[in-house]
């Protein structure tokens, strides 16, 4: 079998200029995007949270909205680390699963559990969104030398997955049964 070369070094010295510094444009570009989708994630998640009906969910989004607010601030940290002014970039992606959550509401009865589990289908898209995200940047960091940058968004992609995990956690202990035992 052939031994795979996972030198980092030797593919960093083969680098052009040109090359990094159009890796460096790009990560910029989704640091913004991502910096505009946490700020209006902060808008969004009072909404689902007031729509919900069980408590452990409220709890749930409660926590991450608290977390997301911290996530708008260390993206701060992240552009300053690498020496860039913190900017949003309109995030099309983001905008589309919260227009999508919103209607999931509008769509659902007022205090079911089917609504409930509407809740969570839309928070989780939203998650992992932000996991594909932040792992993407994590890993972009980490090619250009931002090791300050990566470590603050590897702590984010890490409260993203805990987020995802509670949330499956609601849902499978006791929403969705519950919202299949709801007659209409």
């Amino acid at each position: 079998m052939p031994i795979k070369n996972n030198n980092k070094s030797a593919a960093a010295a083969s680098r052009t200029p040109e090359a990094e510094s159009a890796l460096k444009e790009l990560f910029i570009d989704e640091i913004k995007d991502i910096y505009w989708a946490e700020k209006h994630l902060a808008t969004a998640l009072p909404k689902l949270i007031k729509g919900a009906t069980s408590e452990d969910l409220k709890q749930t989004i409660t926590t991450h909205l608290e977390e997301t607010k911290n996530h708008v601030t260390r993206l701060e940290s992240v552009f300053e680390s690498i020496g860039e002014k913190a900017t949003a970039k309109k995030c099309l992606a983001m905008e589309g699963l919260l227009n999508e959550a919103t209607e999931l509401l509008s769509d659902t009865d007022k205090g079911t559990e089917v609504r409930d589990v509407a809740i969570i289908s839309a928070a989780q898209k939203v998650e992992h969104y932000e996991i594909a995200s932040y792992g993407t940047l994590r890993t972009l960091a980490g090619t250009l030398g931002y090791n300050e940058a990566q470590s603050l968004l590897d702590e984010t992609l890490a409260e993203e997955k805990k987020a995802d995990s509670l949330l499956t956690g609601v849902a499978e202990n006791y929403v969705n049964e519950a919202a299949a035992a709801e007659t209409e």
